[in-house]
C-alpha cells in the first residue's frame, strides 16, 4: 500500500498551464468567494426586510404575496434554483434576451450566483424580520399611531429599530452561512474557492493540504462574520431590553 506524499510547498509551485502559483489560484477563490457572499447579502438584506415587513401589514392581498415569495425561494434547494437561473431562465424569456443572457452577460457565473444566494437568503431573512416585528408587544405599534406617526413611520421609527436589535443572532449565522452556501456556485462553472480548490486537487493530486487550506479559509471568514455581528449586536444593543431572555 503506498503511503501519501505530503507537500505542503504545493501551494508555491508553479501551475502547469502558466505562470501563475497555486496559492494565487486559492487566493483568486477566495475573493471571488468573498465578493459573491457580500454581494449577495447586501441584495438579501434589502429584499428580506421588505417582503419580512409586507408580511406583517394588515393588507392580506400583501400578506399572501409576501407568504408566497418566501415559500417559493425557501424550499427550492440553492442548487435547482441556481440552475433554474443560469440554465433555463435564457430558454423561457424572448430569444433576443436569452441571446443577451447566455452571450452578453457580462460575467455570467458570477451574476447567476448573486441572484441565486440572494433571493434563496432574502426568504429566510424575510422569516426573521416577520419574527422580529411580530415578537413585539402590541403595545409599540399603537402607541406609535396614537401620537399621529403613520404606518410606515411605525416601522421606521419604532418597530424596526427593536426587531433589528433581535433579529442579530439569527442574522449572524445567515451572514455566515452565505459564504458556505456560495461553495454551490462551482457547479455553473465559477471558480470560488471551492472549484478552485477541487481544480487544484485535479492538477496536483494534494487533496489533504489543498482542502485542509480551503476550510481553514473558510473557518477565518467564517469567524470574521461572526465576530463583526457580535461587534455590532454589541454596539446597537438597548440596556435593559433583552435582559433576562
Amino acid at each position: 500500500m503506498n503511503s501519501y506524499n505530503w507537500n505542503w510547498f504545493v501551494f508555491f509551485e508553479e501551475v502547469a498551464t502558466g505562470d501563475e502559483k497555486y496559492y494565487q489560484w486559492i487566493l483568486s477563490g477566495l475573493l471571488w468567494t468573498i465578493a459573491t457572499s457580500l454581494a449577495a447579502w447586501v441584495i438579501a438584506l434589502i429584499l428580506g426586510v421588505i417582503v419580512g415587513v409586507i408580511r406583517t401589514l394588515p393588507n392580506k392581498g400583501l400578506v399572501l404575496l409576501g407568504d408566497s415569495y418566501v415559500e417559493i425561494f425557501r424550499n427550492i434547494p440553492l442548487i435547482v434554483q441556481m440552475f433554474l437561473w443560469f440554465f433555463v431562465l435564457p430558454e423561457l424569456v424572448p430569444s433576443s434576451l436569452g441571446d443577451w443572457i447566455k452571450q452578453d452577460l457580462p460575467l455570467p457565473e458570477f451574476t447567476t450566483a448573486v441572484i441565486s444566494l440572494a433571493f434563496f437568503t432574502s426568504a429566510r431573512i424575510a422569516e426573521q424580520v416577520k419574527a422580529g416585528i411580530l415578537s413585539l408587544p402590541v403595545g409599540q405599534k399603537g402607541a406609535g399611531l396614537a401620537i399621529g406617526f403613520t404606518l410606515p413611520q411605525v416601522y421606521r421609527y419604532v418597530l424596526l429599530p427593536v426587531a433589528f436589535r433581535i433579529m442579530i443572532p439569527p442574522l449572524t449565522s445567515e451572514l455566515m452561512n452565505i459564504f458556505k452556501n456560495s461553495s454551490v456556485a462551482l457547479t455553473i462553472g465559477m471558480l470560488e474557492l471551492t472549484a478552485v480548490a477541487k481544480q487544484m486537487n485535479e492538477y496536483t493530486f494534494q487533496g489533504f493540504e489543498v482542502f485542509t487550506v480551503v476550510t481553514i479559509l473558510y473557518i477565518i471568514v467564517a469567524f470574521t462574520a461572526n465576530r463583526l455581528m457580535a461587534l455590532i449586536e454589541y454596539k446597537t444593543q438597548i440596556p435593559g431590553y433583552l435582559k433576562g431572555r
